[in-house]
C-alpha cells in the first residue's frame, strides 16, 4: 500500500442499533461508529450488519444515509428486530448499557457481496459483542478468513455485560494485527491470561504471542499509550467539558485505522486521536457533526 494512497476501503463488521439515551434515540454500534469517523478522514467506509424490517430498521438505514454511509452491506431481516441499547448515564457522563438480546445484528449472514468487499479492504475493524451470537460469531471469522493478507485487521474489543468468553478474545486476537482496549479490558484480559507486572508488560506479552502490529490502550481521562514492537507513545487526555463518552473509543479507533493506513508517524496518529476523541466527548452522542477545519483531521 503505497502512502500516497486515495480513499482506502475500511470495513466495520457486527452491531448496527439505536443507543437510547433518556432524552431519544442516537445511532449507534461501535463498527458502524467507527465507519463514520474514517469516513471523515477520508477514507470510504462499509458497515457490513443486519438490521430489522420493522419501523427502528428503516429509520436507521435513514440515518446512514444521512451520515454518508452505504447500506448496500446492511441486510434486512424478516425475522429479527432491529437491535436496541438502553444507555444510562452517570454525572460524569460514563455510560453503562443494557444491551437487548436475539436481535437482527445477532444474525449477520455471510453472503457473495460480503464476502468480495471485505477480500478489497485496506482496514477491517470488529469487535467481541457481535459474537455473542454464533450466526454472527461464524460470519465475522470467516469473513476476516477472506481478507487480504495485507489489510490492517482491527480487533476494538468492546467488552460489554458478560457478552465474551476466553475463547472468543484468544480467536480474535489470533486473526488481528492491531488491538484495541480500556482500562477494564486490560483488567479482565490480565485475569483471563493470568498476567502480572506493569501495563507495558502486558502489551508486550500480547504483541510478541499474537504478533500484532499495534496496540492502542485507552485510560480514560487520565493517558493513552500506543505500543508497537518497536516503540511506543503515552500522552495525558486533555481536560474538556463532557457532555458524554459515548463514541469516544471509537473515534480513537478510526484515528487509529485512518493514520496508520497513511502511514502517518506513530507521535502524530496519537494527537490527533487523543483530540478527536476528547472533542467526542464534548458532545452527544457516538457520531456528532464535524465543525473544525477539515485539515484538522483529513488525512486522503
Amino acid at each position: 500500500m503505497s502512502s500516497n494512497m486515495k480513499c482506502p476501503l475500511v470495513v466495520g463488521i457486527g452491531e448496527l442499533l439505536w443507543d437510547i439515551f433518556p432524552d431519544g434515540k442516537k445511532m449507534g454500534g461501535a463498527p458502524a461508529n467507527v465507519i463514520y469517523h474514517t469516513i471523515q478522514t477520508g477514507c470510504t467506509g462499509y458497515v457490513i450488519s443486519s438490521v430489522g424490517n420493522d419501523d427502528p430498521g428503516k429509520s436507521l438505514l435513514a440515518e446512514l444515509e444521512k451520515r454518508n454511509i452505504s447500506d448496500q452491506y446492511v441486510n434486512i431481516s424478516d425475522d429479527f428486530p432491529t437491535g436496541t441499547v438502553t444507555v444510562k448515564l452517570d454525572d460524569k457522563g460514563i455510560p453503562t448499557y443494557t444491551i437487548h438480546e436475539n436481535v437482527a445484528w445477532d444474525h449477520i449472514n455471510i453472503n457473495d457481496k460480503n464476502s468480495e468487499l471485505v477480500k478489497k479492504a485496506d482496514a477491517i475493524c470488529f469487535g467481541s459483542l457481535a459474537q455473542r451470537n454464533n450466526v454472527s460469531a461464524k460470519t465475522i471469522i470467516s469473513l476476516l478468513e477472506r481478507s487480504s493478507r495485507d489489510a490492517l485487521i482491527v480487533f476494538d474489543m468492546n467488552l460489554r455485560q458478560d457478552y465474551y468468553s476466553y475463547s472468543v478474545i484468544s480467536q480474535s486476537l489470533k486473526l488481528c494485527n492491531v488491538l484495541k482496549l480500556n482500562e477494564s479490558e486490560m483488567e479482565e484480559l490480565t485475569g483471563l491470561f493470568g498476567l502480572k507486572g506493569t501495563d507495558a508488560d502486558k502489551l508486550r506479552y500480547f504483541t510478541e504471542r499474537f504478533k500484532l502490529n499495534l496496540i492502542a490502550f485507552t485510560k480514560g481521562a487520565d493517558s493513552s499509550i500506543l505500543f508497537t514492537p518497536e516503540k511506543q507513545s503515552e500522552l495525558s487526555s486533555p481536560t474538556v467539558n463532557v457532555v458524554d463518552t459515548v463514541g469516544a473509543g471509537d473515534c480513537f479507533t478510526a484515528s487509529i485505522i485512518a493514520g496508520m493506513l497513511k502511514r502517518v508517524p506513530l507521535e502524530n496518529i496519537h494527537r490527533m486521536a487523543v483530540d478527536l476523541s476528547a472533542w467526542v466527548c464534548t458532545r452527544k452522542g457516538a457520531t456528532p457533526e464535524y465543525t473544525m477545519p477539515k485539515e484538522s483531521y483529513q488525512l486522503f
